[in-house]
């Protein structure tokens, strides 16, 4: 427009903020609930401590922490989905990504099995967010589980031209069928008070890699998430 006047607003550009304001509320109430519980702790674990006992102190110390590194971990994952920006990458070997990306949950929180082949395959990614990105898919199968501690593979081998090809599935009741074309998109979860941001995350960090995240299988025998990483 002569004179410089205002422009037409794009419309992908206002889908896109009012999806990342929908994913913010979600994330802020996510958030409250987190921090209620972090106050409750410390107001118990205070009580604790006056009455001299530790190891009950202790115990809502650690509640604490746990919720922290929660409060962290909502945080990181919108101002993952917000950014645009480009990253480097790095020659990452597989197995120390797939370790470090369950590391908060313990080896009693599920059945975990790795079928890594060969040994030393290593992805073109950068590190951060590969493991951010199987964290995502390991929070899912575990939670889609509880109480029960499900079986978690991945699977990994080279893909094609020299990308990596990277499985993970599990043995929960698996994704329902009205959910199943829309599983990756922010807010969209079957779980009380999930946030849906789990998934959404795990296809952005695909497509900000040029590769993709796919549904294979989803039964009331499991899921299997399918992850393709170009070289």
């Amino acid at each position: 427009m002569a004179g410089g006047g205002p422009s037409e607003p794009d419309e992908g550009a206002l889908r896109r903020l009012a999806s990342l304001g929908e994913i913010a509320a979600e994330a802020a109430h996510e958030l409250r609930n987190v921090l209620q519980v972090i106050s409750s702790s410390a107001y118990v674990a205070r009580l604790d401590l006056a009455r001299s006992d530790i190891a009950a102190a202790q115990d809502h110390v650690a509640r604490i922490e746990k919720n922290a590194r929660s409060a962290q971990g909502i945080v990181n994952d919108v101002l993952t989905l917000a950014r645009t920006e480009a990253f480097l990458r790095e020659d990452v070997p597989l197995r120390e990504v797939i370790t470090a990306a369950r590391t908060d949950f313990g080896d009693s929180a599920a059945h975990w099995r790795d079928e890594v082949q060969p040994r030393d395959l290593r992805a073109h990614a950068h590190p951060g967010l590969l493991t951010r990105l199987l964290h995502a898919l390991y929070e899912n199968a575990l939670l889609a589980s509880a109480p029960r501690a499900p079986i978690v593979i991945t699977r990994a081998a080279k893909g094609v031209a020299g990308g990596v090809t990277i499985d993970v599935a599990d043995d929960g009741p698996g994704v329902a069928a009205s959910l199943a074309l829309r599983v990756f998109e922010p807010l969209v979860t079957s779980r009380p008070g999930g946030t849906g941001l789990g998934l959404a995350l795990a296809k952005r960090i695909c497509q900000a890699h040029g590769g993709s995240i796919a549904l294979l299988a989803s039964t009331g025998g499991g899921a299997t998430f399918h992850i393709e990483l170009p070289p």
